[in-house]
């Protein structure tokens, strides 16, 4: 919305605090703060709220492209396995798990193999 971006905002409140307490009691948990806006194109005052509309589990944490991650192939899997050797995979035998550079394997079918830590 490039209204939004062409309005100043005079006010961001957390909720509980003053001028959040009626929106705190309509919207819970869910309220994440109030901005208090001017539009002065039009001349007027605008509050608007950010709630949480969603909340998923993330299967694995984000990784940065430099972090090694253990990956998990099955002996049987030679052409995973022969990826991983061309991306200079470390093998750890007692854990059997492959540790590689993410950055590596981010979108190849490796991604989705990797390991709870």
């Amino acid at each position: 919305m490039s209204l939004l971006k062409e309005m100043k905002t005079y006010a961001h409140l957390k909720p509980g605090q003053r001028g959040t307490l009626r929106l705190l009691q309509q919207y819970g948990n869910a309220l994440l703060c109030v901005r208090y806006r001017y539009d002065e194109a039009r001349g007027v005052k605008i509050k608007t709220v950010e709630i949480i509309v969603e909340e998923k589990p993330v299967l694995h944490p984000r990784f940065e492209c430099d972090d090694f991650v253990p990956v998990h192939v099955g002996y049987h899997e030679q052409e995973l396995r022969e990826l991983l050797r061309k991306f200079r995979a470390r093998w750890e035998p007692e854990q059997k798990v492959w540790y590689v550079r993410y950055g590596l394997i981010q979108r190849t079918p490796l991604e989705a193999r990797i390991a709870a830590r």
